[in-house]
């Protein structure tokens, strides 16, 4: 066989599609991240792999973005990616549990943040939840306290501890704790 023929056969090859790349390596530290979601308020559910290795899947973050929405004005933000880390490294962390993330409250618009404001206590004026990078919740199966303990440790956002309320506030802010 000549160099043409062999070069004419792997051009008709690579055009039919039936041809892998030879320098494609598989990722062997490409560990999906997946997160289980139920959000309290719309009673929606959502389960989907949002990064795969150092790779975040942007149809998936679209998911996320809207399942994370203002419930009460239906307004989208984008979500900090980084606050769907926290919460699946919390969740590894915990561990011993279903793995379902009950969504209390997500993104919040500045409309909402007000209405918040005037009718409870404890609200921020500046609240991450505007910005997309704060989220309430619940880890089902786990410990509210577990949950906030793991939060804390890894030392990533802030930490808020709503036992009464029956919630665990997370967020991609600076360092910091309270409840």
């Amino acid at each position: 066989m000549n160099r043409r023929h062999f070069l004419g056969l792997g051009l008709s090859t690579i055009a039919a599609g039936t041809v892998t790349p030879v320098f494609a390596k598989p990722h062997t530290n490409a560990v999906p991240r997946t997160l289980t979601l139920h959000h309290l308020h719309t009673d929606e559910r959502l389960s989907l792999t949002y990064r795969v290795g150092e790779h975040y899947h942007r149809s998936a973050l679209r998911r996320l973005n809207l399942f994370l929405r203002d419930f009460r004005t239906g307004d989208v933000t984008a979500i900090d990616p980084r606050l769907f880390d926290l919460m699946y490294e919390v969740q590894q962390r915990v561990g011993g549990h279903d793995g379902v993330f009950e969504i209390i409250s997500g993104y919040r618009s500045p409309k909402t943040n007000a209405m918040l404001r005037r009718t409870s206590s404890g609200v921020a004026k500046r609240s991450l939840h505007m910005s997309g990078q704060a989220v309430d919740i619940r880890l089902r199966g786990s410990s509210l306290r577990h949950v906030r303990d793991a939060a804390i440790d890894m030392s990533r956002g802030g930490v808020g501890y709503y036992p009464r309320a029956d919630f665990v506030h997370l967020d991609t802010g600076r360092v910091r704790q309270w409840g």
